[in-house]
Parts: structure tokens; sequence; C-alpha cells
């Protein structure tokens, strides 16, 4: 009997002690393996996405200016009957229904601006670096090749 006992008794220690070991707990030095890691990783798919950001925002800006292009066509041409040479503004296509008031302003937080030069009518994004006239900016008749040659500036 005494052997019975002292045999139940072992596999129970056995049973604590590997239990102990199981729930120990992790030490700084596993923490900071694992935040290391996942700092290479998170640095690796930024390097990646930055450039798409960079020509999804130039796209939304190519789309808003085509967006405000349409509606000051449709503003001088229905709402005035085509009988101004002058140019719309903004304002007064908000004023007129034409485009939502929310949404004058482009990817990088700077209103769109209208040019026109007789009949036609431009729509043009200050781009990136928020200055008029400047080498990044995003004109409403846009093509595809310009976009990446803009995005890589």
């Amino acid at each position: 009997m005494k052997n019975r006992n002292s045999f139940v008794g072992r596999g129970l220690e056995g049973t604590r002690r590997r239990f102990r070991r199981a729930f120990r707990g992790v030490t700084l030095v596993e923490v900071l393996i694992v935040i290391a890691i996942m700092a290479i990783i998170s640095s690796g798919a930024t390097y990646l996405v930055f450039p798409e950001y960079k020509k999804a925002r130039i796209r939304s800006a190519l789309i808003g200016a085509s967006v405000i292009k349409t509606a000051a066509q449709m503003y001088v041409e229905l709402d005035l009957q085509g009988a101004t040479e002058d140019c719309p503004t903004i304002e007064e296509l908000v004023v007129a229904g034409k485009i939502d008031g929310k949404k004058t302003d482009d990817p990088w937080g700077v209103p769109y601006r209208i040019l026109c030069a007789g009949k036609e009518i431009n729509v043009i994004s200050c781009g990136n670096d928020r200055k008029p006239d400047t080498e990044d900016d995003v004109w409403d008749d846009f093509k595809p090749a310009e976009l990446d040659r803009l995005s890589a500036l």
C-alpha cells in the first residue's frame, strides 16, 4: 500500500510541475523579439503600400476634377444658356446645387481651381505640394501615363 500511495504522489507532483511550466509567461527578450519582427514586417508593408496610396490620391483628385468640370459645363450650358463668357466659380456651382459644398477640396485639402479659356473649362488640383502652377498639379484631362510620373514626384 505504501508503494501505491507514493506512486500516486509522484504522478501528481509531475503534473503540477508541468502545469507550472506551461503557464510561467514570457520573458522580456521574447516580447522584444516579437516586437522587432512586427516592426520589420510593417516597414516592408509600408514600403510596398505607400506608392499605391499616392496614386490613389491622384486618382481621387482626377475624379473630383472631372466631376466639377462636368458640373461647370452643365451650369454654363443649361443654367446660363451659354450666354456668358465668365468662368463659373466653385461657390457659384455650390449655390446652384451642381456640386456638394463638402466636396470642393482635393484629397490634399486645397479647393479645386476652375480655369476657362473661351468655351474650354479646366479644373485643376494643386497636388501634393498644395501650391498652384507646379509640376505636380492634377488636371481634369490627365492621361494614365502621367499618373506614374506624377506619383514618382
